[in-house]
């Protein structure tokens, strides 16, 4: 039975189902990485492959760059690009071992003086970056780039000294919020979603999702006008078990699926709804789009192919 929140789209052909259409584009338009990861999900892929393509993006310092996160172009390690590696090993169930030991040690020698991570550090100066993303020579812990990272490492049941102050860190910028945006509520659930106080956890995601719904950060009817850069309940609760899937109602969230499942383009890929500071960066951010789309779907009961 589908997950609630969920109404099955009707049953299409194989040859104009939405997995087949996205398969179509991922070969077309993809890097190899996701062209992996798409195998893996839905063609019966295996593992080994992922990490084969993901350590085309490790460098020496056992961190992540080579534009692994399409924003941030260079070969420098970055805490957003091993994020983005850390996502990627998660899902292939391989966030673990030596490989996860390395990216910890990295943590360590990146964190700030509180324990935390910086979005971008300054070793990113000189190379192409986006605009939101500036590069100073003193960056500040943020929950944006602390919170998705820790919450994996719990997940995964990775124990390490880094994560300790990393963990405090997290508490108490999640505690302490009063005005946030949408990209740091995600991070903030990632966080709640896999820290091992689970009572604790609760509060604080019941606590954000009032200040989402009082702040106007979700869009509840995606049939009115929305901001540019429209945040949906599926964007916070990607999977029915998350706490953030409290957030919102059945009705809500069938209209958000309804709304991603008809997001998907001619070409058989999602967009990313945001905009883009270079060509580049767009057409690598649609394939990790579409990947994400369709397991938001299938996660929802809905009918992908």
């Amino acid at each position: 039975m589908p997950e609630t929140g969920a109404s099955p789209l009707p049953q299409a052909s194989p040859a104009h189902s939405p997995l087949f259409r996205a398969e179509h584009f991922v070969w077309l338009t993809a890097r190899v990485l996701e062209q992996r990861l798409f195998a893996y999900h839905f063609l019966h892929g295996d593992a080994d492959p992922v990490e084969t393509a993901l350590d085309a993006y490790r460098n020496a310092d056992g961190g992540y760059g080579h534009a692994l996160e399409p924003d941030l172009r260079g070969p420098v390690s970055q805490p957003l690009h091993t994020g983005h590696a850390l996502r990627v090993l998660d899902a292939v169930g391989r966030c673990g071992g030596q490989r996860v030991e390395r990216v910890c040690r990295y943590l360590t020698s990146v964190s700030a003086p509180d324990g935390a991570l910086p979005a971008v550090t300054p070793a990113q100066r000189g190379y192409p970056t986006a605009p939101s993303l500036p590069v100073v020579d003193t960056p500040r812990s943020e929950l944006l780039s602390t919170g998705p990272v820790v919450g994996l490492l719990h997940a995964n049941e990775v124990w390490h000294a880094w994560l300790f102050r990393a963990t405090d860190f997290c508490w108490q910028a999640v505690e302490s919020l009063r005005e946030s945006h949408p990209r740091e509520i995600r991070a903030a659930v990632t966080f709640l979603d896999a820290v091992p106080d689970r009572p604790r956890a609760e509060a604080a995601a019941d606590r954000l999702g009032r200040l989402v719904r009082e702040q106007g950060l979700a869009v509840l009817d995606p049939s009115d006008d929305s901001p540019a850069e429209p945040h949906l309940p599926h964007d916070y609760a990607s999977t029915p078990d998350s706490l953030a899937r409290a957030w919102f109602t059945d009705e809500e969230m069938t209209r958000s699926l309804d709304f991603l499942a008809a997001e998907q383009q001619d070409d058989g890929g999602w967009p990313t709804r945001r905009s883009h500071w270079t060509p580049s960066a767009a057409v690598e951010s649609r394939p990790i789009a579409t990947v994400e789309a369709l397991r938001t779907l299938r996660a929802y009961g809905r009918t992908v192919g």
